[in-house]
């Protein structure tokens, strides 16, 4: 599944920031602007990371972190914060961080601290997916076939890995447009077909083996070798 980060920010502005850059980077997000409301969704969804500000306001950073890490949550969690002492940075990484980050700070970094925590936790955890020769890495936003990388658009890659999530299971039109697309049943039928042509022209391309099947009047499969 692709990765889901919880991100708890009581600053209105960094947190829409961080909302949406994330999102389009291919992350679910959910967002919390209290310690209250983010320690109860960390330990109420699945979580795959935290972005954790400490300075909030009620229930601090430092207090949600201690809170759950005592309740079990074993997922990273990346601090940000203003405070750049050393004694601080130390505070925050005994106090169960994974990993810190001082504001201000570039967008481009976090991504590469959260790629990196990610791929730490991910080490045995579905995070990268494959079909033969085709492989899918959910964190890096990576495909490649036979050695090749191949270049998608953001939801070109999220039709790719819904199938590759139903390998060998026949995915209709409409379970399309309800998943992927999240539009009503029925009223994306030739929108969905154009962009299923586009993924077999990158993901098929140079005589490579078929690997989605079109499935007459029901929709499509995306098939291994037998």
């Amino acid at each position: 599944m692709t990765p889901r980060l919880l991100v708890i920010e009581d600053q209105k502005r960094l947190l829409d920031s961080l909302q949406k850059g994330l999102k389009q980077e291919g992350y679910h997000v959910v967002a919390a602007a209290t310690g209250e409301e983010g320690y109860y969704a960390a330990t109420t969804q699945e979580i795959d990371a935290l972005v954790l500000d400490l300075m909030l306001p009620g229930r601090g950073g430092m207090q949600v972190l201690r809170d759950l890490r005592t309740n079990g949550f074993t997922r990273p969690v990346l601090i940000l914060t203003a405070r750049d002492s050393v004694d601080d940075r130390v505070s925050g990484l005994d106090g169960g961080a994974d990993d810190y980050l001082v504001k201000p700070f570039a967008f481009a970094e976090l991504l590469a601290r959260l790629r990196a925590l990610l791929r730490r936790e991910g080490a045995g955890r579905e995070f990268v997916l494959r079909a033969d020769d085709l492989e899918m890495n959910l964190v890096a936003r990576r495909v490649v076939r036979d050695g090749e990388e191949i270049e998608l658009s953001q939801r070109e890659f999220e039709l790719l890995e819904y199938f590759m999530r139903h390998l060998g299971a026949v995915v209709t039109r409409d379970m399309l447009a309800r998943d992927v697309w999240k539009e009503p049943h029925g009223v994306l039928t030739n929108v969905i077909d154009v962009y299923v042509r586009l993924l077999r022209k990158k993901v098929e391309r140079s005589g490579a083996r078929q690997l989605i099947h079109t499935v007459r009047g029901v929709g499509y499969v995306l098939r291994e070798s037998p």
